[in-house]
């Protein structure tokens, strides 16, 4: 017996999370979405993931043959750029921002607190979403002192840096 998808959700929205943009570069076609469900998973291949919805216009970008992807970590002024990959539908959501081409050609957020470029390294169907593995690549961290954007309780948080007494 499992838990309502109400209940799953409000426990969640109590553990705070760093907020993403991925993109992907599939074929001639680029895209880009605000993501949570990002983590490091290994130093050695250096490998994260992050899990996307099937019914979201990413999931099949991400099937092709050759996609990559990168995550551009949000600095905690970058609110207004994750809501747009969030929300914006017809616009071009690469319209604002510093975008670079990474090594792999997906796109990154030349001011992001920091990104990792990757190609596929293997994928695994969960539930409503896939779980997608990439090999980093490339990475820089164009803004190595600043602070990151955080989601926490249906909301964008900052951190408190305090130092111990």
């Amino acid at each position: 017996m499992s838990i309502s998808s109400t209940a799953y959700r409000d426990s969640l929205r109590h553990f705070p999370s760093g907020v993403t943009i991925v993109t992907i570069k599939s074929g001639e076609s680029v895209h880009g979405l605000t993501v949570s469900a990002f983590a490091s998973i290994s130093p050695s291949p250096p490998l994260i993931m992050i899990a996307i919805d099937q019914r979201h216009n990413a999931y099949p970008l991400l099937e092709k043959g050759g996609a990559c992807f990168a995550v551009n970590i949000l600095h905690r002024d970058q609110q207004e750029l994750s809501n747009r990959f969030a929300w914006t539908k017809d616009e071009d959501r690469f319209a604002v921002g510093q975008w670079g081409i990474a090594a792999t050609g997906a796109p990154v957020l030349e001011n992001a607190l920091a990104w990792l470029d990757c190609t596929m390294f293997a994928k695994y169907e969960t539930g409503t979403h896939t779980i997608y593995v990439g090999e980093v690549q490339a990475s820089q961290t164009p803004r190595p002192d600043g602070e990151p954007l955080v989601y926490w309780n249906r909301g964008y948080r900052h951190l408190e840096i305090t130092t111990g007494t």
